[in-house]
């Protein structure tokens, strides 16, 4: 398989969470295709430099995040509140409207978030174990540990607020 093959069945495989974080970080449809855009670019332009010390889905996500929060900072958007896109997770059930407005307060609550925490957050409802969300953040496995039990302790106290 050549690299042009190789990055195809990359793409392919991930562009799950590519669409996730381009959702996570942007305010509207234009905004997050462009931010797709340009997570693939960067991804092409920098897969020579994969150099297997991680997963390859590992290197991604880093990547991916990365080039969302350059995006932002570079664009000078407003970046305290970033709404979740309701695609990004199939979570709700939808004859429960009990769930259905519990799930709406925790994404509020989740859009008030910092880049930082609504990352890990968005790695942790992706199933990722602390370590891989440590390589992809770059920070320490009881950093992270300790991040995640915070950002849950402040997600509780406002939730249980709105209810």
């Amino acid at each position: 398989m050549d690299k042009k093959e190789r990055f195809i069945a990359a793409i392919k495989e991930n562009e799950g969470f590519i669409y996730k974080i381009a959702a996570v970080y942007t305010n509207n449809t234009d905004d997050k295709n462009d931010l797709v855009q340009e997570i693939i670019y960067q991804l092409l332009k920098s897969f020579d430099s994969f150099n297997q010390q991680s997963s390859l889905n590992t290197w991604m996500y880093r990547v991916a995040l990365n080039v969302a929060i350059f995006q932002l900072k570079v664009s000078k958007k407003s970046i305290s509140t970033i709404p979740i896109d309701e695609q990004i997770t199939n979570y709700q059930e939808k004859d429960d409207t009990d769930n259905e407005e519990r799930w709406k307060i925790f994404r509020e609550q989740i859009d008030t978030l910092n880049l930082l925490d609504k990352g890990i957050v968005l790695l942790y409802l992706d199933d990722k174990s602390y370590e891989e969300i440590a390589a992809i953040v770059g920070i320490t496995k009881t950093n992270v540990a300790t991040k995640l039990s915070r950002i849950k302790e402040k997600l509780k106290t406002q939730i249980h607020k709105n209810l």
